[in-house]
Parts: structure tokens; C-alpha cells; sequence
């Protein structure tokens, strides 16, 4: 599983350890193959205003950024055309056990999936592809006391999202036909998917 950060498949979120070797050795990966590594602080997520901030400021979104959830949504997905570059991204939230009890944590992964969704297999929130770039987007919660199992309840609350145990670790992807994924998903460098890779229309869906 090392090479997931720089591969774009899901799982979309993962939920770890700290101290996970699994973690280090992805991150490190996607670094040696010019990926981005953005930490943010869970700590300082208290609120969905907060998490608008913090994602802002450490991704560097326009000054246009709507500060919401499909803002958020719309600006980690084109970040290549919000200065950013489409860079392989891997986004750490570290001492993520203070979202735990968060109102809003199930709302929030779903966004994370569906953002990670659409970057990686460039498609619109209408499952339309489109031509642009695709890149790696990738999210990890690290937790520094709370096993990811905990997280299983309230993440699995979010829109869509489908949680299971990896090898101790939480993971988190979209379910339904709104978002099917190409049996045999795209690696670094290969060709867009296109709508024929997909069975079916899928009808966008949004928190």
C-alpha cells in the first residue's frame, strides 16, 4: 500500500496511527516522485470555518475561495488551475483524534472523498470527464492515541462513504453508482479516464 499516495485509486481517505511505518514510507514516496506533502493541525479544526481556513492558508486557494463545503470541494479538485500545479497531493491532518467528536467529521470526509474522487479520475460533479489534467489527491488523518476503528461510526455517517479495516488502519471511499470507479484505475502517467471507462451515467452528488 506504499504507493497509493501517488497512485490515483482509493482508497481516498485513510485514517492511521501516528507511528504507522506505512504512513512515513508513503509520504516519502510520493516526495521522491515530486508529489506535495500539506500537514494541518486537527487541533485546530474545532468548526467548519476553521477546517475552510486552515485548508485555504495551507493549500493556497484563490481569494475567491466560497469558504463551504462545495468550495472546498471545487478548490482542492482544480488546484492546478489555483496556482497550485497539478502535483501529486497528499494532505496530513496530524492529532487528528480532536475531530472524533466533531459534529461534522462524517460531512467532512465525504468532501475529502469526493474531492480526492474527482481530482485523481477527473471527472465533474455530474461524472461528465473533462479535459484536464489528473493528479493524485489523497487525504491521511493521523491519530495519535485513538485506534482508527473509533472513527468507524461518525465516517461512515458522511454521504456516500464506505469505511473498512485495513491492516488496523480506517479506510474511507465513495459507494454507489454516483461514484464507480474503472475496474483497472489510471497510474501516474497513463491516459484520462473517459466515459466509456465508467458503466453507466451518474448523477453528481453533493454535501
Amino acid at each position: 500500500m506504499n504507493a497509493w499516495l501517488i497512485e490515483r485509486r482509493p482508497p481516498w481517505v485513510v485514517i492511521a496511527g501516528r507511528d504507522d511505518p506505512w504512513s512515513a514510507a508513503g509520504t516519502a514516496e510520493l516526495r521522491a516522485r515530486g508529489g506535495e506533502v500539506v500537514r494541518l493541525d486537527g487541533r485546530q479544526l474545532p468548526d467548519p470555518a476553521a477546517v475552510f481556513t486552515a485548508f485555504a492558508d495551507a493549500l493556497s486557494f484563490p481569494g475567491w475561495f466560497g469558504r463551504n463545503w462545495d468550495a472546498l470541494v471545487d478548490c482542492l479538485r482544480d488546484r492546478h488551475s489555483c496556482g497550485g500545479g497539478p502535483r501529486d497531493t497528499a494532505v496530513l491532518i496530524d492529532h487528528a483524534d480532536a475531530l472524533l467528536n466533531a459534529d461534522f467529521l462524517g460531512l467532512f470526509v465525504s468532501v475529502l472523498c469526493q474531492a480526492a474522487w474527482q481530482a485523481n479520475l477527473r471527472l465533474d460533479a455530474d461524472g461528465l470527464p473533462q479535459d484536464l489534467p489528473t493528479h493524485a489527491l489523497h487525504f491521511l488523518l493521523l491519530l495519535d492515541d485513538t485506534p482508527p476503528a473509533a472513527f468507524a461510526p461518525a465516517v461512515a455517517s458522511g454521504m456516500d462513504v464506505r469505511v473498512a479495516l485495513d491492516g488496523g488502519r480506517l479506510t474511507a471511499t465513495l459507494s454507489g453508482e454516483d461514484w464507480l470507479v474503472p475496474p483497472d484505475p489510471p497510474r501516474p502517467g497513463a491516459s484520462p479516464v473517459t466515459a466509456r471507462d465508467l458503466s453507466g451515467p451518474r448523477p453528481g452528488r453533493r454535501p
